[in-house]
C-alpha cells in the first residue's frame, strides 16, 4: 500500500512540474486537457464547469476572453474536431479559486510558478545581452541579501557572546548592588533577585525565553540594554534599606 500511494503522488508532483504554458502572440495560456489532467477530473466536466463561467462573465458585463478562449484540437488518426480552451492566469485563478484542499493547493502553485517562469523568460528575451546579465546578477544579489536577512532574523547568539552578556550582566549586579562590598551584595537573597530581575526585564525586552537565544542582529543593544539596567520597585527599595545599615553602622 506505501509504495502505490507513493508513486500516486511521485506521479501527481510530476504532472504538476510539468504544465505547458503556450505563448499565443504574447499571451501566456494553458490548455483546458493540461488543467483537466492536472486536477484529475474529466475534460467534458471542466468544458461545462467552464461554460458556465462563461455565462456568469458574460452577465456580469466581463469580456470573458480575458478568462477562457475558445479553440479546439484533433486526434492522431482522428479527422473529428474536438472543443477546448485556452486558459488564460486569470482564467486558471478562477478554476483554482473553486478547488479545496490538496488538489488546490497544487494546482495554484504549479500554474503561479509556470506563468511567472514564463513571464520571466519573456521580459528577459526583450533585453540585451548586457541588460540581461545585469538582471541576472541583480537577482542573486537579491537572493544572496533575502538569504543574509533570513540568517540575521534567525540566528541566534554563539556561546562566547552569550559569555559576553554574562560577564555585562555581574558587572552590573556588582554596581547597582553598590560593590561587591556592600550588604546588598553580600545578601545572597538580594543578589539573587536583581540577577532575576535583570534576567526577566531582559526576556520581557527582547521577547525571549533567555537570553541564550538572543538574536544576533540584536547582540549590540543587547549589551547596552544589560550595561543600563537599573533595579526598580520593591528590589531597589530593599537595596536602598540594605546598604544605608552599612551608613550608620
Amino acid at each position: 500500500m506505501y509504495f502505490h500511494l507513493n508513486s500516486i503522488v511521485k506521479r501527481r508532483e510530476k504532472k504538476m512540474n510539468n504544465l505547458q504554458i503556450i505563448n499565443q502572440n504574447g499571451q501566456l495560456l494553458v490548455d483546458s486537457r493540461e488543467v483537466a489532467a492536472m486536477i484529475e477530473v474529466r475534460h467534458s466536466d471542466l468544458l461545462e464547469r467552464i461554460g458556465g463561467y462563461i455565462r456568469y462573465l458574460e452577465n456580469g458585463k466581463f469580456r470573458s476572453q480575458d478568462f477562457f478562449i475558445s479553440s479546439t484540437y484533433k486526434v492522431d488518426g482522428n479527422n473529428k474536431t474536438y472543443d477546448c480552451y485556452l486558459i488564460t492566469r486569470k482564467g486558471c485563478d478562477m478554476v483554482a479559486n473553486k478547488m479545496t484542499g490538496e488538489k488546490g493547493v497544487l494546482f495554484t502553485a504549479a500554474y503561479v510558478t509556470q506563468f511567472e517562469e514564463m513571464e520571466k523568460s519573456l521580459s528577459l528575451s526583450g533585453m540585451s545581452k548586457e541588460l540581461q546579465a545585469i538582471f541576472m546578477l541583480d537577482q542573486r544579489t537579491q537572493a544572496f541579501e533575502s538569504r543574509v536577512s533570513h540568517l540575521e532574523n534567525n540566528t541566534t547568539i554563539d556561546y562566547g557572546q552569550q559569555n559576553d552578556l554574562q560577564l555585562l550582566a555581574n558587572k552590573t549586579i556588582v554596581e547597582v548592588l553598590g560593590g561587591k562590598g556592600s550588604p546588598a551584595y553580600l545578601d545572597k537573597t538580594i543578589r539573587g533577585e536583581a540577577y532575576s530581575a535583570l534576567w526577566r526585564d531582559f526576556k520581557g525586552y527582547f521577547n525571549t525565553n533567555s537570553y541564550r537565544n538572543t538574536l544576533v542582529k540584536d547582540f549590540d543593544k543587547a549589551k547596552e540594554y544589560v550595561s543600563g539596567w537599573r533595579p526598580h520597585g520593591k528590589l531597589l527599595r530593599d537595596i536602598e534599606q540594605a546598604n544605608s545599615q552599612m551608613a550608620f553602622s
